[in-house]
């Protein structure tokens, strides 16, 4: 049974330094808190998301039958991060279109939509922005900081960025950077929505349109890489679309597997914006911690004092278990506290979302571990 969730804002009048060197002033961030904060200010658990995820990370929203957060299944009361001994915060990362400030909102120097003009982000401004909205809560230092994928990324960049602030880091099916094949594919998404005629250089707002078409083949790039070949084999094989007659056209949808990819990228271009794509897919690329360390992961961990569990999945192909191994590694080399699993799941990238009794029971027994520490 779910329980009612409730987004709030916060809005930040002064500016947020970025990475690249400019500056954003006058934000807001759209967050969802579950559970209570205990007296001690020590039960807090911060939630990342990844690409086209959100702050709803548990939940349902009052009177929407079909609103439950990304997450549900890992978190709640009862749950492997139980929200009767943690109080959860999942925030959703500026330049995002799920209620944080981003491409489609007002840039207050020009009173003009920002479109493309929005800058470019990173990771570690996302930890920076997150780190402001905790001081807001009152919370100096987190219990856990937990993420998949992308949301792994900023786990892990917490523990660099604010040790001091996080206790334990759980990273899931993540990376300590993007491989050239990754890149590549991002770099391909991309360009799908920018070469869209109704792209207009990324100010479309102002044109009424939206590249519809471009975040499409996006999206079905990226759906590709989420699933494994044994799913989409299982799901899909080589079954027709209508009956098993052959139409012998080029452009007609015949294969179920093509009809599935068609209808996930045609969902996904109705409510994701094409600049916010742009924008997370190029954060994703840029983030590599060892880069200030000659590209030594092991120098770039050491700042770490969190303890940590890694979580990876034998068939993500995406980010696969040998990526979390170089942390894992990484980690030793420091002497660090590290736990490491590697599921033997079919389900492929996106088996961090899903129910796999192993994975959630190994997240429930590290979270029931962290709470013995303030009982």
């Amino acid at each position: 049974m779910s329980f009612i969730a409730t987004p709030e804002f916060l809005h930040f009048p002064q500016a947020l330094p970025l990475q690249s060197g400019a500056s954003i002033r006058d934000y807001t961030l759209a967050y969802e808190t579950y559970g209570s904060l205990n007296a001690e200010r020590s039960n807090a658990v911060l939630v990342c998301h990844a690409l086209n995820a959100s702050h709803h990370v548990a939940g349902v929203y009052a009177g929407q039958d079909k609103s439950e957060g990304w997450w549900n299944n890992m978190i709640g009361p009862g749950k492997p991060v139980d929200t009767n001994r943690f109080f959860v915060i999942g925030i959703n990362n500026l330049g995002s279109c799920f209620g944080s400030t981003g491409p489609m909102h007002t840039n207050p120097d020009t009173g003009q939509v920002y479109g493309a003009d929005f800058p470019v982000l990173t990771v570690e401004d996302w930890v920076n922005a997150q780190a402001r909205l905790l001081d807001h809560l009152g919370v100096q230092q987190l219990a856990a900081v937990l993420g998949g994928s992308l949301g792994g990324m900023q786990a892990l960049s917490w523990t660099l960025q604010y040790p001091e602030r996080v206790r334990h880091a759980v990273v899931v099916a993540s990376a300590p950077n993007l491989n050239a094949e990754n890149i590549a594919f991002n770099e391909v998404a991309r360009r799908a929505i920018v070469t869209d005629p109704d792209f207009h250089g990324g100010h479309f707002y102002q044109h009424g349109v939206v590249p519809k078409r471009g975040l499409r083949i996006a999206r079905m790039i990226g759906h590709i890489t989420y699933l494994s070949d044994d799913v989409m084999n299982e799901k899909f094989g080589r079954q027709l679309r209508e009956g098993l007659t052959l139409k012998y056209s080029t452009q007609d949808i015949e294969f179920q597997i093509e009809s599935y990819l068609r209808y996930q990228g045609d969902k996904f271009s109705e409510y994701f914006d094409a600049n916010t794509y742009l924008l997370i897919t190029r954060a994703l690329d840029y983030f590599d911690p060892a880069r200030a360390f000659g590209g030594n992961l092991s120098q770039a961990l050491a700042r770490a004092t969190a303890q940590f569990l890694l979580v990876s999945f034998s068939t993500d192909w995406r980010f696969s278990p040998q990526r979390s191994r170089e942390i894992v590694k990484a980690l030793l080399d420091n002497r660090r506290d590290v736990s490491y699993a590697e599921i033997d799941a079919p389900h492929g990238h996106d088996a961090f979302l899903l129910d796999d009794a192993r994975y959630l029971n190994l997240i429930r027994a590290y979270f029931e571990r962290i709470a013995k520490e303030f009982a």
